[in-house]
């Protein structure tokens, strides 16, 4: 990824949790990334760690129209993923990518759900669905722009984030075309 086009999706995200009446703590991390892939625009997404403990987290994320968040799935993790404003859609699949044939339980609002594996849920504005250890995912905002929440058992996203597609790499490479408005996690540090 540029560094121009990390900057425009922070820009993006600062401003649209602003217009959403959130407020984030002093000096938070950020993340941005394409996952590898070299196409922000369709597979992208803007992470902020609000709180990172050794038992639990909180990620606040921001996503445009058209932008996914690929497959993947933890071994470690459970999650939360909560519409904060819009709505978003996710993919969900059982433990072995079932095309059909497969079941995935969920807890969507706190109440249990059973689908057949290679399911699509739209999340909206408020609601939650909890994801447990095995279960892949894949998700992106059917609005013009989502914000969507994470709270999670601890998180590991250089160790826990197995990705169908094995091209994927967690964070980008970053080419330096103007100075940095954020440092990012994935930066080394200055």
């Amino acid at each position: 990824m540029k560094r121009s086009e990390i900057n425009s999706a922070y820009h993006s995200a600062k401003s649209f949790f602003e217009q959403n009446g959130w407020v984030l703590p002093p000096n938070p991390k950020w993340d941005v990334t394409d996952f590898g892939l070299g196409d922000f625009k369709k597979f992208g997404l803007v992470l902020v760690n609000l709180c990172e403990e050794p038992e639990y987290c909180e990620k606040l994320m921001y996503a445009r129209q058209g932008m996914t968040t690929p497959a993947h799935y933890h071994k470690k993790k459970k999650e939360d993923i909560i519409c904060r404003s819009g709505e978003f859609c996710i993919h969900l699949w059982d433990a072995q990518m079932s095309k059909s044939g497969g079941l995935v339980k969920v807890k969507i609002n706190n109440e249990w759900q059973e689908f057949t594996s290679n399911t699509q849920v739209n999340i909206k504005a408020g609601e939650r669905i909890t994801l447990f250890q095995g279960v892949n995912h894949a998700f992106w905002p059917v609005s013009k722009e989502c914000i969507i929440g994470e709270v999670s058992t601890a998180n590991d996203d250089l160790n826990d984030n197995f990705f169908e597609n094995p091209n994927i790499g967690r964070y980008p490479d970053i080419e330096e075309d103007e100075p940095s408005m954020v440092i990012l996690v994935s930066d080394k540090s200055k």
